[in-house]
């Protein structure tokens, strides 16, 4: 999804500053990093982001994280990525900046859903004035499987984004897998929106 739509992620910019929520060892950080960009991940497991430069071949650097409670960054400066190894709501524009994208493979899907709020509170304030923020994911019977991935319905993502950002939906696909069948669901759908700041 990244790929389909990173053209209208960086809308004509080079060497913009990614945001990956909840990264884990997710490929598309060297995949991004490849192409230029400056990229930041947030990640509580300190496992994952070790893993992820030792399975890329990168060496990197380890300090304590400014202003995170116990946190460490972990660095590559030749790649430009930058992992935080903290809490995600201990994350904040004070300790990493603001981002020009902000790509959510599986975070918001991720978190316990009365946190949404404050996550959507947090991602907006990460997000610089053209910031470019791209947001996948699932719709199912929430009845047949209680997740995760959690069910985040359509309406939602209007409601936890719509006072200050435009959310467009670009894409809604059927990704239902044998996995998901194993679930107990008989339809799964992936979905795209793009959010981008309200100006004026």
């Amino acid at each position: 999804m990244l790929e389909i739509h990173l053209d209208k992620v960086l809308s004509g910019r080079v060497a913009v500053r990614f945001l990956l929520p909840l990264c884990g060892k997710a490929v598309d950080m060297k995949w991004l990093a490849d192409l230029g960009h400056f990229v930041v991940g947030v990640e509580i497991s300190e496992k994952a982001i070790r893993q992820f430069f030792e399975e890329n071949n990168m060496m990197y650097s380890e300090e304590l994280g400014p202003s995170i409670p116990g946190g460490k960054v972990f660095k590559n400066s030749e790649k430009n990525i930058s992992l935080y190894q903290c809490n995600l709501f201990d994350f904040s524009s004070s300790v990493g900046g603001r981002f020009g994208a902000i790509w959510d493979r599986g975070s918001l899907v991720a978190i316990n859903p009365k946190d949404r709020e404050k996550y959507a509170d947090l991602m907006v304030s990460l997000m610089d004035g053209d910031c470019r923020y791209l947001l996948d994911t699932f719709l199912y019977n929430p009845d047949s499987y209680s997740g995760p991935p959690f069910f985040v319905p359509d309406e939602q993502i209007h409601s936890l984004f719509g006072r200050s950002c435009n959310v467009e939906m670009l894409q809604s696909v059927d990704a239902l897998t044998d996995k998901q069948r194993a679930w107990g669901l008989d339809f799964f759908t992936e979905s795209v929106h793009l959010i981008t700041p309200k100006t004026g």
